[in-house]
């Protein structure tokens, strides 16, 4: 791989964003690792991609203000593109910080932390994670805003195919966190007594709503595969390729660290000696949804 020329703008902007990633993270940490405490864990890494996102726009435009005293640019003024990876991020983060902030004051604790909490080194150190986390999965976002506005080109077949992608997957993990909430709100209510949800969209995945999560950012990776390609010189050619590297990350986070595994374990715990959950485990696939 050539070296990385930070003198490149669209290569700085994207500097600067990971450094404000993990400048969040820092200043989050150094009020939670004393405390112990990680009620603020993911409201913080949902907040990381919204400053983050936001900053990779205007760092350019936070430049020319310092510099020369030039205006802010209005929203509105920045490409299509720019306004749509933004726009879909935003609902993203806002989504997922919303229903993990609630899921945390509901429960009071999150046992992913009880181990490292008292050792202030190992919990400063999954603060980091979160920063790597924001810097990488949103990288193919970060990559569309580096780009100047005026050197976009116009929206193009694969932008809309990225955009597809994104709003099928977005609907798909809505639409499965939906169903298993009103399993769950059907089943406190007594009108049935099912002890593992099978219907809906989780006949075809024991984790539908993680395969919505994952491919919501490979359309956010098209789009800025296809914007890189089509402007050279401005990011180096192999940043189309990295820019997949958000829904891999994404995915081999989900399905061999944080996500998949943990439930899997649980409900195995819960149910395994249930024939009815062993013949559901046996004819549903554990994440990429069964078509046929």
């Amino acid at each position: 791989m050539p070296a990385i020329n930070f003198a490149n703008p669209a290569i700085r902007t994207i500097a600067a964003t990971v450094g404000c990633a993990f400048a969040g993270q820092v200043a989050a940490a150094s009020i939670a690792v004393p405390l112990k405490t990680e009620k603020y864990y993911d409201l913080s890494g949902s907040l990381g991609f919204l400053s983050c996102t936001a900053f990779s726009l205007y760092f350019p435009a936070l430049r020319a203000r310092l510099s020369a005293g030039t205006p802010l640019p209005s929203p509105l003024s920045f490409h299509t593109r720019q306004i749509l990876v933004s726009a879909f991020t935003a609902i993203w983060a806002g989504r997922l910080g919303t229903f993990l902030f609630q899921r945390i004051q509901k429960h009071g604790s999150d046992s992913r932390f009880d181990d490292i909490k008292p050792h202030p080194i190992q919990f400063f150190g999954a603060w980091m994670a979160q920063a790597t986390w924001v810097s990488i999965t949103a990288l193919p976002v970060y990559m569309v805003n580096a780009i100047p506005t005026k050197a976009q080109p116009p929206m193009g077949p694969r932008d809309y195919l990225g955009a597809a992608i994104w709003l099928g997957a977005f609907l798909f993990e809505v639409t499965a966190d939906r169903q298993k909430s009103a399993w769950r709100a059907a089943k406190d209510a007594k009108e049935h007594d099912e002890q593992f949800i099978t219907k809906g969209l989780w006949s075809l995945s024991r984790h539908p709503n993680y395969f919505g999560e994952v491919s919501l950012w490979l359309g956010q990776a098209v789009i800025a595969a296809s914007v890189v390609k089509r402007t050279p010189g401005l990011l180096p050619p192999w940043a189309a390729a990295a820019a997949f590297s958000s829904p891999l990350l994404e995915y081999c986070l989900i399905r061999f660290v944080s996500g998949v595994p943990m439930l899997e374990k649980s409900s195995d715990k819960k149910y395994g000696d249930i024939p009815a959950y062993q013949e559901y485990k046996k004819n549903t696939p554990v994440f990429f949804p069964k078509l046929w």
